[in-house]
């Protein structure tokens, strides 16, 4: 895939209506709707108020959560969750599509940025339309959830030309978004000149330039529960690390495949083979795979637990393994030091559980010290830097988890390939 994409600065936006496709799908207080955490709309700022500076006029555009655009499905889901269905209402599915207003982001994102931001009532309706056809240059507007729409996540060509009909240019800045090909995402590109915003060049710049031309040595942390998640990225990486260091759940797979005792650790046996023949290709390659030595069991799946170090392999019955060990902890913070750069992705235990938190913790900490460059690839990972404080210290903290992953598994990005090369 090519990296090298247009950004807002390579065209003249001055006097146009530019549709900007935002990751605002913001984490809410489950009670009061409220927003906790306004980084994804923080984050969009930067190309929000490059776009009003050049004159243009901004028609914002995001989805929030999952609403179930249509009634019938709505009926359909609740019955798969046991409800009865004519006990289902209308006002019910209506009020959980208010839930998913993006009304509330439209306050935090006005008050951010200081000048009103005109909320319309719908994505491509009359309202929508009529507020677009109104809007002036340095004037901003948010539609209102794209997944309202039943055509935004079918990527519809109907719903695309009518969200591509009020503008006359596209500008993609939702990089957690663009491994989706939505109507919203990809869909529109189809109709208008699409380029992308800052975010999205970062992020290309960085993972892209990290995956293809690496200061080296390259050294890539994979953590999490599941092999069968990260092995496509495995795969990819095996062509172009120098270095693969595995934690996680997913360790528990290479050891038994390795004969080793697990115990009652997650494990994926459908994997094992994969997980060997990951093994031989690293060697046959020369990539250095490096596999936990020792590793913190528990009795329970519980943060207070008893728990016990104990060698990789060796883990008895009754018992699971919840972190690395601190022989592990040593080996994977010392094969970081040296490193030209370093991408991790994925907890090295069960970081929520304070007990089972050290491995992790002390991988960030590691990270934090090297002259290395970092970059951590969303989700969890990006969580526990955040939450250690570390974030400041690592040159790249992406924002999109399941983006950053398909990313460098070196699948196509619908929502990046559509946009024009440089």
């Amino acid at each position: 895939m090519n990296y090298s994409k247009k950004t807002v600065k390579d065209i003249d936006v001055k006097g146009k209506k530019v549709l900007l496709r935002c990751d605002f799908n913001v984490p809410q207080d489950k009670k009061t709707g409220e927003i906790t955490d306004d980084k994804r709309i923080r984050a969009a700022l930067p190309t929000i108020q490059y776009l009003l500076e050049q004159g243009a006029a901004v028609i914002a555009c995001s989805h929030l959560g999952k609403p179930v655009a249509t009634f019938d499905s709505y009926v359909k889901k609740q019955v798969e969750k046991g409800k009865n269905a004519e006990d289902i209402t209308k006002e019910e599915w209506e009020k959980s599509l208010k839930k998913l207003s993006l009304k509330i982001v439209a306050a935090r994102l006005s008050e951010l940025l200081g000048q009103p931001v005109i909320m319309a009532e719908d994505v491509v309706g009359a309202d929508a339309q009529a507020k677009a056809a109104a809007l002036k240059p340095g004037e901003i507007m948010l539609l209102e959830n794209t997944r309202f729409e039943k055509g935004e996540t079918k990527n519809d060509p109907a719903t695309a030309k009518a969200m591509a009909d009020m503008a006359e240019v596209y500008v993609s800045d939702a990089f957690g978004a663009v491994h989706r090909a939505h109507a919203s995402t990809a869909g529109v590109a189809d109709y208008l000149p699409a380029v992308s915003g800052f975010l999205i060049q970062k992020e290309l710049e960085i993972i892209g330039g990290a995956l293809a031309n690496p200061k080296r040595p390259l050294v890539a942390i994979l953590g999490g529960s599941k092999v069968s998640s990260k092995i496509g990225v495995i795969n990819n990486l095996l062509e172009i690390a120098d270095t693969i260091i595995i934690g996680g759940g997913m360790a528990y797979t290479f050891s038994a495949a390795d004969g080793g005792k697990v115990g009652d650790s997650l494990l994926e046996a459908d994997w094992m083979d994969y997980a060997k023949e990951m093994v031989a290709k690293a060697a046959a390659k020369g990539v250095k795979l490096l596999l936990p030595i020792d590793t913190v069991i528990a009795n329970a799946f519980a943060p207070d637990a008893e728990s016990k170090v104990v060698a990789a392999g060796e883990i008895p019955d009754g018992w699971q393994g919840l972190d690395i060990g601190p022989k592990t902890v040593e080996l994977y913070c010392n094969a970081v030091q040296d490193a030209g750069t370093v991408i991790w992705n994925g907890p090295m235990g069960v970081f929520e559980f304070a007990a089972f938190a050290k491995g992790t913790e002390a991988v960030a900490e590691a990270l934090s010290k090297t002259s290395a460059i970092t970059i951590i690839g969303g989700g969890d990972s990006a969580a526990a830097v955040q939450q250690l404080g570390y974030a400041d210290k690592m040159t790249h903290i992406s924002t999109g988890g399941g983006a950053s992953l398909e990313f460098m598994e070196g699948k196509v990005l619908p929502g990046v390939a559509c946009l024009l090369d440089k």
